[in-house]
């Protein structure tokens, strides 16, 4: 049993990831995500159920198409194995959990995040509002289960991580935009702080902003230096929020725990 329930949470985040996928390639396009049934990109062949098996139908396709050999980018199984690893880690940390079911929720939304903004650099409004209704929901089982929540956090954290994260970009992106007439941070960035913040209160939302800028922060550094972009190329920021989220969900507390014994 210890092992079976790991490999069942791993085969669904297969399965999600899979779904994910689709979301990624038609939010940004306004396209329904529902209909019609998926495709190849270059023939347009409706795909049957043996090519979209997770990872693998992309194994024993040897990643291309069953009807016309074109490739199939290796995003598709990526984003697939890694949902289910983030499910099952999740799983590692929580145990089956209240807190459990709604990380997964949350860091769903934002595996898609990281993708879209990846490539349109963009945080739709749609995946804003279903972070937020995952968070409202979890805010509201706080006045029911708060002892059993993240770390049992007073009812009014999740409100203060939202303000204070999203509170503290929107601030930034008005100075940039008066000193240098551009964001600094897009307004995606801003919101999909809120249900971060409301699901993970204030210490986790603010460990997950200082984690995002400094992840952010290196990667930029090591972009200049290595000449693959310049000061003034624009970087999307969404990639940063969720690696510092998860970061967060796992070794906040302990890293802030640390440090404040450290100073």
């Amino acid at each position: 049993m210890e092992i079976i329930i790991p490999v069942l949470i791993f085969i669904t985040g297969l399965i999600a990831g899979s779904f994910f996928n689709v979301v990624i390639c038609r939010l940004p396009k306004e396209k329904s995500i529902v209909f019609p049934r998926s495709s190849c990109n270059s023939c347009g062949t409706t795909l049957k159920a043996m090519d979209l098996i997770p990872v693998l139908s992309f194994i024993f396709l040897g990643g291309k198409c069953r009807y016309c050999n074109a490739k199939i980018s290796f995003r598709y199984p990526f984003v697939e194995l890694l949902t289910g690893i983030v499910y099952v880690i999740l799983y590692i940390k929580y145990g089956l959990s209240i807190d459990f079911i709604f990380t997964v929720y949350l860091m769903s939304v934002l595996i898609i995040v990281f993708f879209i903004d990846l490539d349109h650099m963009i945080i739709p409004n749609e995946l804003v509002l279903a972070g937020l209704f995952g968070g409202i929901v979890f805010f509201a089982l706080r006045f029911l289960y708060n002892d059993r929540l993240l770390d049992g956090a007073p009812w009014y954290s999740p409100i203060l991580g939202m303000l204070v994260t999203s509170g503290f970009l929107l601030l930034i992106a008005l100075i940039g935009m008066a000193v240098y007439g551009t964001d600094a941070f897009g307004m995606g960035d801003v919101k999909i702080f809120i249900p971060i913040g409301l699901t993970l209160g204030l210490k986790l939302a603010v460990m997950a902003l200082v984690f995002s800028v400094f992840i952010g922060g290196l990667t930029g550094l090591f972009l200049i230096v290595t000449g693959l972009k310049h000061r003034k190329s624009q970087i999307p920021f969404g990639p940063f929020i969720v690696s510092g989220t998860f970061l967060s969900i796992l070794l906040g507390n302990t890293f802030l725990n640390w440090y404040l014994g450290f100073i």
